[in-house]
């Protein structure tokens, strides 16, 4: 299995970097900008602002890919990814430091790929806890708290699942967990249950009830049961 570490700057210690390239483990970290690092980059800074002004205040972006190292911290140069974007009317550089190689990730594949879906990664640890209450973890023993969270992340990927197979194509293809809540899931229904059946009454003037009663159809064809 290959293991590909991706984190903010607050991981970049040389002790974690030495550790994973001495164990064949991968990373792509972010790297707090500086002094030393902008003047590296001050030609693509300018590059971009260019490019920006010629298109009439749009934002650009100029990438650059080189080695670099600390004064000290660092024990070995490594693979620095730069990206010199002019927005705003300002610059907006960032930077990466990574171990994978450029033939493998060039720069600008690498940081809009590959690290920025980390800022997404992070939207659904919030979906979690904003949504389905991951953060309620305040009863007094871990067993408990470990219980709570268990029963968030079930609901996680059933909320997922319904979206990949039932609300595909639809308005809420792409939509938090907690607009399903509200929207599909928080809704005033008359429930009757017979042995043959469930049979589920909205009002005449729900507004979901079209995606509703898709979402049913298609998750009754998945599990392979009439709807």
């Amino acid at each position: 299995m290959r293991i590909i570490l991706r984190a903010d700057s607050g991981f970049v210690r040389e002790a974690l970097m030495a550790w994973c390239e001495e164990n064949g483990v991968d990373y792509v970290f972010g790297l707090a900008r500086n002094a030393r690092l902008e003047a590296r980059i001050s030609a693509a800074l300018t590059k971009a602002r260019e490019m920006s002004e010629s298109s009439g205040g749009k934002p650009a972006r100029v990438f650059r890919d080189f080695l670099w190292t600390t004064k000290e911290s660092w024990s070995r140069k490594r693979r620095v990814i730069a990206k010199s974007e002019w927005s705003g009317g300002g610059a907006n550089p960032r930077f990466v430091v990574t171990s994978l190689k450029a033939f493998a990730w060039p720069a600008r594949p690498l940081y809009e790929e590959f690290y920025c879906a980390r800022g997404e990664m992070e939207n659904r640890i919030k979906e979690a806890q904003g949504d389905l209450f991951a953060d309620r973890t305040s009863t007094a023993t871990m067993r408990a708290n470990k219980l709570r969270l268990w029963f968030s992340s079930m609901a996680y990927v059933l909320l997922r699942a319904l979206r990949r197979i039932g609300l595909a194509h639809t308005q809420f293809a792409a939509a938090t967990c907690g607009t399903i809540r509200l929207k599909l899931l928080k809704l005033a229904a008359l429930v009757k249950i017979s042995a043959r059946r469930v049979k589920i009454a909205f009002a005449s003037a729900c507004p979901w009830a079209p995606e509703w009663r898709l979402c049913a159809e298609r998750l009754s064809r998945a599990r392979g049961s009439p709807a």
